[in-house]
């Protein structure tokens, strides 16, 4: 879909935004958004068989029930590489207010949000928060941390230096390591590679080093580098004044996060302009717990969802 936007930091830009529609057509729409690397094929359907990454709580019978639900999902601005601009979460949720307009849809559901898509949900809230009736905040805060914006410049980093050397899938494949250290926990690497290095051709190698270059090598072959740059600015970029976002939230706080620590988003709860709900899970995947606490977050969507179909009637 083809749209004009005015991006906050380039100014007008034509961009195209590419979306995916699950379930029926006259149901209530929910927006469903996940990190940077999420895209709109959310979970398998009738168009499309494949795995989504969501399909945990996205499908029929899940707690996102397509069978009742529309589900809308988008490819991120700049997620195609096409885009060598700055963004930001603003431009995202503009991105995705003109979607509805395309779609002829004044007032969704819900927004759930997790991890860059909170963010960008906390944006949607605060610029078109008529639109929808409630918001799900899971791992995603009004700021980024400065802690975690170091983890991300350092990233970039890598990525730079791939570029100027002429190694640009290596630079990514380093970032994508560093970025897996930043989003799982000391606790989960210490129940899964509990053992000692071991020596090939001479030089010493950690028990993680396999499981680190096989997610580095599957994220290079898949994303170039100008879309991890921009797409990894655009969290550090990313502001809302919590005072601006009226409408019903559920804040979901991962304890063991610390790339969105569980301060942030107490301050975010006690600072926002509606009514707020804060729940925390422990979770020895930390920043995943999104991905990988599959009933726990069901039970939560299950719960935000009914209260937003408690207040739309």
């Amino acid at each position: 879909m083809p749209l004009e936007l005015a991006l906050r930091h380039a100014g007008p830009r034509r961009v195209v935004v590419r979306g995916e529609l699950l379930g029926l057509a006259d149901a209530p729409l929910v927006i469903v958004a996940g990190g940077i690397s999420a895209g709109r094929h959310a979970a398998a359907g009738r168009d499309d068989a494949t795995p989504g990454w969501w399909d945990a709580q996205v499908g029929p019978g899940r707690a996102i029930d397509t069978r009742r639900l529309r589900v809308l999902a988008i490819d991120w601005l700049g997620a195609d590489g096409a885009l060598d601009v700055p963004i930001d979460s603003a431009d995202q949720a503009d991105a995705l207010a003109a979607v509805l307009d395309a779609l002829g849809v004044g007032r969704a559901l819900a927004f759930i949000g997790a991890s860059y898509g909170a963010m960008v949900g906390l944006q949607f809230a605060a610029r078109h928060g008529d639109r929808i009736e409630r918001l799900v905040a899971i791992s995603g805060a009004h700021r980024a941390h400065p802690y975690a914006s170091a983890w991300r410049a350092l990233q970039r980093q890598c990525v730079a230096l791939g570029r100027s050397e002429g190694a640009v899938s290596r630079g990514l494949a380093l970032a994508r390591q560093f970025a897996m250290l930043s989003y799982r926990t000391p606790e989960e690497f210490g129940e899964r590679f509990d053992a000692p290095p071991a020596l090939h051709d001479g030089v010493a190698r950690c028990a993680a080093e396999d499981y680190l270059a096989h997610c580095g090598q599957r994220y290079a072959a898949r994303w170039t580098s100008t879309a991890f740059l921009r797409l990894s600015e655009s969290i550090d970029l990313h502001r809302v004044d919590p005072a601006a976002v009226r409408v019903p939230t559920t804040v979901v706080a991962i304890e063991e996060d610390r790339l969105v620590p569980l301060a942030d988003l107490q301050q975010l709860v006690e600072t926002l302009g509606g009514p707020a709900t804060l729940r925390p899970l422990r979770s020895r995947y930390g920043h995943d717990a999104f991905l990988k606490e599959d009933a726990a977050i069901a039970r939560l969507l299950t719960e935000a969802l009914a209260a937003a179909e408690g207040g739309a009637k």
